[in-house]
């Protein structure tokens, strides 16, 4: 066995975690895939920890790419409690991305996520080479306000039928979306040690009262971003409504849109098999 890539972990139920302080934070996150060249950094949804990246996306990015995903402040493992705004999150994704010491990175963000990622351009444009928005939208999107009333309703369905709550969220409630939704929350239990803490009630539910203010804020300039930016969805969107991707794609000069067929806020993870190779291709280019 060749020892020089021996130690390279390229799974992700696999990846070591590790934490770095910065502002008074310590931040979790996990790495894997070859160091070196510029990482790609991913932002997590609504509610999420280390544990709820589909292993089906980060993997094939990591063949070749430095991955790293984190926990935001007062998030899982990260400490401090969970900032009551959209910016206020993108300034702490930005002190983690520095306290790394990266200079420039590329941007794998999905849902919530996303949402951090644009705040991030905004303010610091010359950190971010590229950027993939997924299941997200702009701030003042139309809509992204009644995401609190879509979670709650459909938590409360999740809980009376004993399922998790993403296999109403994220997938259509039909023949393709169910058996979808399964087997997405199935691998995301790939990972058997060292999982992440849960995420708190009462930092979900800051970060759900943050959504519904960046959703009823004034829209930033999204007409200044130079970077390639790739931007998917599912057709049937019930959380960040599938017309806020076209109208990303509209406002981003030089974007480039996917939407997969009858599939919800999860399409990417629904899709998998079709999207990571567009993902590791925007990413690689």
């Amino acid at each position: 066995m060749s020892t020089n890539n021996h130690s390279v972990v390229t799974a992700y139920k696999d990846a070591p975690v590790r934490t770095v302080k910065a502002g008074g934070v310590t931040y979790a996150y996990r790495e894997l895939g070859p160091k070196g060249g510029i990482p790609v950094v991913f932002f997590v949804h609504l509610a999420a920890t280390l544990d709820n990246w589909d292993p089906r996306i980060i993997d094939p990015i990591a063949r070749n790419r430095h991955v790293i995903t984190f926990d935001n402040r007062g998030v899982g493992a990260s400490s401090g409690s969970v900032p009551d705004s959209i910016e206020a999150m993108a300034d702490d994704a930005y002190t983690f991305i520095k306290a790394l010491d990266f200079d420039q990175v590329d941007i794998f963000s999905f849902s919530l996520g996303g949402m951090i990622a644009q705040d991030l351009v905004v303010k610091h444009p010359e950190l971010v080479r590229k950027l993939v928005l997924t299941g997200t939208g702009p701030r003042g999107g139309k809509d992204i306000d009644k995401v609190v009333a879509t979670t709650y309703y459909d938590i409360l369905r999740a809980t009376l039928t004993r399922k998790d709550p993403k296999e109403f969220l994220f997938f259509n409630r039909n023949a393709t979306g169910k058996p979808a939704a399964r087997a997405f929350v199935q691998r995301l239990q790939e990972r058997t040690t060292d999982r992440d803490a849960d995420m708190s009630l009462k930092g979900f539910r800051t970060q759900l009262k943050a959504i519904k203010k960046y959703g009823l804020s004034a829209p930033a300039d999204l007409s200044t971003f130079t970077q390639p930016i790739l931007i998917a969805n599912g057709d049937n969107d019930r959380m960040v409504p599938s017309v806020l991707s076209e109208d990303l794609h509209r406002r981003i000069k030089g974007s480039q849109l996917v939407i997969y067929p009858d599939s919800g806020h999860g399409g990417i993870f629904q899709f998998h098999a079709e999207f990571a190779p567009v993902a590791v291709d925007f990413l690689g280019r």
